[in-house]
């Protein structure tokens, strides 16, 4: 986990991908990559994403492609299978809890509250996704939350944008946080990969002053 985690504290921004066109994949790939990308979470919400994810490792290899919405030990196989190197899940059942660590593919699986949190860390989890961030509580409540968990390292998504990132990368367990903004469904529907790099360009300048 320790190259994750410098990775993904060199690059904290992590866009969350909703892609539908298979077609999208390669171009997408460059485009966040030349704007300072390092990591993209391609979530399991289109019957195109096990192919996405196989399609931007191959367009660019640097890239660190990895798959979300993971709700089913037999996602993590499937996404497993297609190439992803990271698994992100909206939330965590032991079952898949165990499939996860079994894996032994870097996973941050979501948690909301502080017996999650602490469920998670028993289990072995170094980084956890704060999930729905904003919707519960934003920044003040998971820097509440993470005050007596010293060791947790986490990755707050779900509402997280330009105007509030900064709020949550200045809370010291917050190696990253995922956000759809980089990536929006006019940019895709309009083959905008210059737009891309650009709105990604600026994410990573913004988290890294």
């Amino acid at each position: 986990m320790k190259p994750v985690l410098e990775a993904l504290t060199s690059a904290p921004v992590v866009p969350v991908l909703t892609v539908s066109d298979v077609r999208h994949a390669a171009p997408l790939a460059q485009a966040l990559y030349k704007g300072g990308v390092k990591f993209v979470e391609v979530t399991l919400r289109t019957d195109a994403a096990l192919e996405v994810i196989s399609e931007m490792k191959a367009a660019q290899p640097e890239l660190i492609v990895g798959a979300g919405t993971i709700l089913t030990p037999a996602d993590l196989d499937a996404t497993l299978k297609a190439g992803s190197e990271f698994s992100v899940s909206p939330g965590c059942t032991p079952k898949l809890a165990a499939a996860l660590i079994e894996s032994g593919v870097p996973a941050f699986p979501g948690i909301a509250t502080a017996s999650e949190a602490l469920q998670r860390m028993e289990e072995g989890f170094e980084v956890v996704k704060f999930f729905p961030a904003e919707k519960i509580g934003g920044a003040s409540a998971l820097k509440a939350l993470v005050a007596p968990l010293q060791n947790l390292k986490v990755m707050p998504t779900g509402g997280v944008s330009p105007s509030n990132m900064m709020t949550y990368l200045a809370i010291p367990n917050v190696v990253a946080v995922g956000g759809g903004w980089l990536v929006s469904d006019a940019a895709l529907a309009n083959n905008d990969w210059d737009g891309i790099e650009a709105t990604a360009q600026e994410a990573m300048k913004i988290a890294n002053n």
